[in-house]
C-alpha cells in the first residue's frame, strides 16, 4: 500500500449504527473526492428500511463538494438531520452553497432521532 492510500484512509472515519428506522452516521476528519467511499455506503439513498439519517458531524474538519453531494443525495427522499455542534467550516460551506436548507438540525443525536421532521417529498 502506498503512502497516499494510507494517508487517505486515516484522514477520515465513518461509523454507522441503526436505531429502528434511523441510521446514525458519525463522521470525523476530512472528506473529499479521494475518500468518500465509506461515506457513500453509509449515506446510501436507496438503503432499505431507513426513514431518516442523523449525521453527527462535530468532528468533521473539511468537506468538499463531492462529499457534500453524498450528504445531500439522501435528503432528496427523506430527512437528514445534523446533530450537535456543526463545525464553523462546514456551517459556512452549507450556508454558501444554500445546502443548509436541505438539513434539519438538532442539539444532539438523541433529539435528532426522535424529533418531528417534515418529509422532503409528498
Amino acid at each position: 500500500m502506498n503512502r497516499d492510500t494510507q494517508d487517505t484512509e486515516t484522514r477520515s472515519h465513518v461509523e454507522t449504527r441503526s436505531e429502528g428506522d434511523v441510521r446514525i452516521v458519525v463522521m470525523a476528519g476530512e472528506f473529499d473526492m479521494d475518500n468518500v467511499a465509506a461515506l457513500r455506503v453509509a449515506m446510501d439513498p436507496a438503503a432499505p428500511g431507513v426513514a431518516r439519517y442523523v449525521l453527527d458531524v462535530a468532528a468533521v474538519t473539511f468537506v468538499d463538494s463531492t462529499a457534500l453531494s453524498v450528504l445531500l443525495l439522501p435528503a432528496l427522499e427523506r430527512p437528514v438531520v445534523l446533530a450537535g455542534s456543526v463545525p464553523a467550516r462546514l456551517a459556512r460551506l452549507l450556508e454558501l452553497t444554500g445546502a443548509d436548507t436541505a438539513f434539519a438540525t438538532a442539539p444532539d443525536v438523541t433529539e435528532a432521532t426522535t424529533m418531528t421532521v417534515a418529509p422532503r417529498r409528498a
